[in-house]
């Protein structure tokens, strides 16, 4: 949902040109999907299981007791007016001030998160946004990946509904910390609604804004209507495929299972494409109020529209399936104390691949640099403390340039357990294998090996790695 600020989020501050375009396609779409009711599931359901031959990544039920706040090892609150250092309004217009407190996020003690907006006696709204803690998530490579939840809109209709923005989406991990990179860096709105219609929009934003190759403000979007029971009067399933496996890449956009949505890799340059996709993302849940979409549609919020009704979220689910880089060995069942190979990574970014000529053949990793980052899910340690880490790197970078290998433990943004210091090994397939101390590790973990240097340029590459006692 971003504007011309250069920030993100979905949205637009479209034209009235625009906005015709859009009521257009929402009303060509309506009678189209008018020809297929689809029933509504239950108020109160949990994830489904994975089907046959896909992973399950990332779960929430929000189960827990009424009025508790979200489980902070999966999410963190965004508060506040935007992000630090980054555009005003969270770069859409909106005019809430996000907060934690559980009058705005909450578990409702049947399953389900609810994110209320909320007005004081000044005419001050307040809400919530919560962000996934992990910014990993992507399909692997020749492989798809789903995202879906399962969420009613805030039940409000007509005067009562001026200005209410509720949205499931997605920003591009570089994003993060940086906010100042939108929309290059790639967003997917898996749902947005606004003013109470019965209409869902689905976007993906990319390229330079304004205008550029993907449309900004405005991206490349789609929309449709709720069947059986509308979008305020009942829960209903959303969902994003993000599709690898074809000739030309695929992010198709699903309402209650049926595709309405999609955008291929061939719709814009290569570039903008790859600048969009070749990284992880994090997903945000939302409601606000006010903004560029709301603005598109009539605007608001004002005095007739009504403080407190909430977006219902049931569980949000990251699955995936298929492709090269997390067969072997499969993610779950990995030994910490074998050889794990780089090539191997459930998840990466900023990383390539290419034929080694270190002994043993294969793959490595290559073009690491400060910030990229491997995924390695489900190493298991054992209960007898793994206390060193070795890598088998090279490096053929210039003089000067240098910079760590580092271990984290189930997310990124935990700190190091162990690093090492690389530099020029005396070129990219010159091979060595360096060992570090780390603090005990037990147990299982999500292992990331993360690379950070004073310097952009890449400065190491990975063959493999493994830990000892």
């Amino acid at each position: 949902m971003s504007d011309t600020s250069g920030s993100p989020r979905t949205s637009r501050r479209r034209p009235r040109s625009v906005r015709r375009a859009l009521v257009a396609v929402v009303s060509t779409l309506g009678l189209a999907a008018a020809a297929a009711a689809v029933a509504t599931p239950s108020a109160s359901a949990s994830a489904p299981p994975p089907p046959s031959g896909w992973n399950q990544v990332f779960v929430d039920d929000f189960d827990g007791p009424a009025g508790s706040g979200v489980d902070t090892s999966r999410w963190q609150y965004a508060t506040g007016k935007g992000y630090p250092g980054g555009p005003a309004n969270w770069g859409t217009g909106e005019i809430e001030t996000m907060t934690s407190s559980t009058e705005n996020v909450s578990l409702d003690g049947n399953g389900n998160l609810r994110i209320t907006p909320r007005r004081d006696g000044a005419g001050n709204w307040t809400s919530g946004r919560i962000e996934t803690n992990r910014t990993d998530f992507q399909p692997p490579s020749g492989g798809k990946m789903r995202v879906e939840g399962r969420i009613q809109v805030p039940d409000v209709t007509g005067a009562a509904a001026r200005g209410y923005w509720p949205a499931f989406w997605m920003l591009g991990a570089p994003y993060r910390g940086n906010y100042w990179n939108w929309p290059s860096v790639g967003e997917l709105d898996i749902m947005e609604n606004t003013q109470g219609m019965n209409t869902v929009f689905a976007t993906m934003h990319c390229g330079t804004s304004p205008g550029g190759p993907c449309d900004e403000t405005s991206g490349i979007g789609g929309s449709t209507t709720c069947q059986g029971t509308s979008c305020q009067a009942g829960f209903h399933t959303y969902r994003m495929e993000w599709d690898r496996s074809t000739s030309v890449e695929e992010i198709r956009f699903y309402l209650d299972g049926n595709n309405f949505h999609t955008v291929r890799e061939n719709q814009v340059d290569a570039t903008t494409w790859s600048n969009a996709t070749d990284h992880g993302f994090y997903i945000i849940l939302n409601v606000a109020m006010g903004g560029g979409f709301p603005d598109a549609f009539g605007g608001g919020p004002d005095a007739n529209t009504q403080p407190g009704h909430s977006m219902l979220v049931d569980y949000v689910q990251v699955l995936t399936t298929g492709g090269g880089g997390n067969t072997d060995p499969p993610a779950g069942d990995r030994d910490a104390y074998g050889t794990i190979q780089a090539e191997s990574y459930d998840a990466q970014s900023g990383a390539m691949t290419e034929t080694t000529s270190d002994s043993g053949g294969g793959q490595n990793v290559g073009a690491l640099a400060n910030g990229d980052w491997l995924q390695f899910r489900g190493v298991k340690f054992g209960s007898t403390p793994a206390r060193q880490f070795s890598a088998r790197v090279a490096s053929g970078a210039g003089s000067g340039i240098s910079g760590l290998v580092e271990v984290r433990l189930d997310s990124r943004s935990n700190a190091p357990v162990g690093s090492f210091a690389i530099a020029d090994t005396g070129g990219w397939q010159s091979w060595r294998t360096v060992p570090a101390n780390i603090s005990p590790v037990t147990g299982t973990h999500d292992v990331y090996l993360t690379f950070s240097s004073g310097q952009p340029a890449d400065f190491v590459n990975v063959n493999w790695f493994t830990f000892a006692h």
